[in-house]
Parts: C-alpha cells; sequence; structure tokens
C-alpha cells in the first residue's frame, strides 16, 4: 500500500430515502499509484460522484476505510479532514468555478495564497502551470474573456497549485465540444504524469477514457476493470 497514493478498501455508501436505503456502492477496493490516470465510467447514478466524494474527504463512506498515502483518513474528525484536503487534494468539477474578478494567474495563485505562500512565489508557480498547460499568453485574462476549453485547463492547474498527491476530476470536459475536450484531457494527462499526481477521473466520454491508464466501470455499486478500449458500460 505504500507505493500507492489513493487506496479504498470495501467501501460502501448508502443513502438515506424515502422508500428506504439506497447503496450505490457495494465494497469498492482500488489502488491509484503516483502519475497514473484512472477512468471512471458508469451511467447516471452509477455511485462515480459518491465515490469521488468518499475518495476526495467530502463525504464519509458508510463503511470501508480511505487510504492516502498510506494513512487512514476516512475516520478523521472533519478539521484533520480539511486540512488533507487543503494539502493533498485537487478537484476539478465540470463546471470551472473560476472567480469573474481575478485573471487566470490569480485565479491558480490563489490556493496559493490561502495556504500561506507569498504573492511572487504563488504568481510564478500558477505562470509555471499555465504555460505548461499552453496557456501562457492568456495570464492576464479574466474567465469572461476566455474560451470554455481554457477555462477549464485554468480550473485543471488551480486544483494542482499546491502540489496534491491527489487528482480528482468530475466530468472535467462534460460542457465542452469533442475536439476541445480532447485538448483538455490531454494537457491534463500530460501534467499527472509528468509531475506524479495520480489521477481519477469520472466521465462518460468513452474515447477520452480509452486514453487513460486504466479504466474502472461502477455496475450494480461494484468496480469492475475494464479494457481502456471498451466503450460500453
Amino acid at each position: 500500500m505504500n507505493d500507492t497514493v489513493l487506496s479504498l478498501r470495501g467501501v460502501t455508501r448508502t443513502y438515506d430515502t424515502a422508500t428506504g436505503g439506497l447503496t450505490v456502492l457495494k465494497g469498492v477496493d482500488l489502488d491509484i499509484r503516483p502519475g497514473e490516470v484512472v477512468g471512471l465510467i458508469g451511467p447516471s447514478g452509477s455511485g462515480k460522484s459518491s465515490l469521488l466524494h468518499a475518495a476526495g474527504l467530502l463525504e464519509r463512506p458508510t463503511t470501508g476505510e480511505v487510504h492516502i498515502d498510506g494513512a487512514v483518513v476516512g475516520g478523521l474528525d472533519e478539521r484533520a479532514r480539511t486540512h488533507i484536503r487543503l494539502a493533498k487534494i485537487g478537484f476539478v468539477y465540470q463546471f470551472h468555478h473560476l472567480l469573474p474578478e481575478f485573471d487566470a494567474l490569480d485565479n491558480v495563485a490563489l490556493p496559493l495564497r490561502i495556504a500561506g505562500h507569498g504573492l511572487k512565489p504563488a504568481r510564478d508557480r500558477a505562470a509555471d502551470l499555465l504555460g505548461r498547460l499552453g496557456l501562457g499568453d492568456r495570464l492576464n485574462h479574466q474567465p469572461s474573456q476566455l474560451s470554455g476549453g481554457e477555462r477549464q485547463r485554468v480550473a485543471v492547474a488551480r486544483a494542482l497549485a499546491n502540489r496534491p498527491r491527489l487528482l480528482l476530476a468530475d466530468e472535467p470536459t462534460g460542457n465542452l465540444d469533442p475536439a476541445t475536450s480532447q485538448t483538455v484531457f490531454e494537457a491534463l494527462r500530460d501534467l499527472a504524469h509528468t509531475t506524479g499526481v495520480a489521477a481519477l477521473i469520472a466521465t462518460h466520454n468513452m474515447e477520452l477514457a480509452g486514453h487513460m491508464d486504466r479504466v474502472f466501470a461502477l455496475k450494480d455499486g461494484h468496480l469492475e476493470q475494464r479494457a481502456a478500449e471498451s466503450q460500453e458500460y
């Protein structure tokens, strides 16, 4: 387990509903290593977001264990979980959630400033990441001045600003056209491989899933590994 960034063991998740308990995760086991990009596929309602929320310490699993860098973290109190999220986990969502009043540079620098870094080192780190994502000439553009794909690449840079060990992405290209989706995904994948961050990406895009290192499908609450080229749930 020490060579893994994220390890899930026997994770279940049951929600209370008006008609009783609804279990969407049933004993999920998963290991992700540094620099590995893992795809998570499945139909809507299959539990992809629940799995990401458990892995990202946003929700507590009903049963099971969550390990990050070999440490059991799922049962920690909220303050400790928040600290781990800030220090070790980056999140990318379907919508970029950039601050409209900040330019690209300061949107990416913001997490570093919150973590206590000075303005210059924070902006230097942000500029480096944005340059590696092909946005070196867009540093001083506000979100409204960027295309959808550019905004999403800024969101990827922001998620990686604090050098997290784990990157969790929930449909990060869901709002983009196919060509732009490919561009954003390739940028995210290449950065994961070069920086060593472990990435878990939930997607409905089967073409993108085929370019990930490994692909898992959620079906009836269980996680099944699929061949990367498989295009069916």
